[in-house]
């Protein structure tokens, strides 16, 4: 055979698979959303996936969404995806980067994805997309003009065996 193979990933699938994989450590049993960090050269810069805060014991902390009592709710404690990702990087400015996620980004992780620098946003699911928090993402991000752009999946199936 001569020639290089064909059948290799485009980054956008390379970037949402990684995002995807870090999301399967998340331990929330409803939710797993993974962020992926990547600069314009196509580096990754830092990968998140939602969760307690370091020193937050998953074991002790409510995984529950709807406890009457807001304190035994999980909303309160966990940190998205996004929001590890950006504050995992330990590399300075993420002026210009893109960022792969699971879910449309909350109104709170768009606040940091906009501070952050980040310019891009690719989503594969947008599962609340009347929900006021996604409405408030989308005006911040168009006027702080971060582009939007939903993942279109290949068809493509990826398989790790590990």
């Amino acid at each position: 055979m001569s020639g290089k193979r064909e059948d290799y990933i485009s980054w956008d699938e390379y970037f949402m698979a990684v995002a995807k994989l870090a999301g399967m450590r998340s331990k929330d049993p409803n939710t797993q959303v993974g962020a992926c960090i990547v600069s314009a050269d196509h580096k990754i810069l830092s990968i998140g996936y939602n969760g307690f805060p370091i020193g937050c014991s998953d074991d002790v902390y409510p995984w529950d969404r709807d406890a009457d009592d807001p304190l035994k709710n999980k909303y309160l404690y966990v940190a998205h995806g996004e929001l590890n990702a950006i504050l995992n990087y330990r590399g300075g400015s993420l002026e210009g980067a893109t960022i792969y996620v699971g879910m449309f980004p909350c109104n709170e992780c768009t606040k940091a994805i906009i501070q952050s620098g980040i310019k891009c946003v690719v989503y594969s699911m947008n599962k609340y997309p009347d929900s006021y928090e996604v409405i408030a993402s989308k005006r911040m991000l168009d006027s702080a003009g971060v582009t939007i752009r939903k993942y279109e999946p290949s068809g493509k199936t990826l398989s790790i065996e590990v």
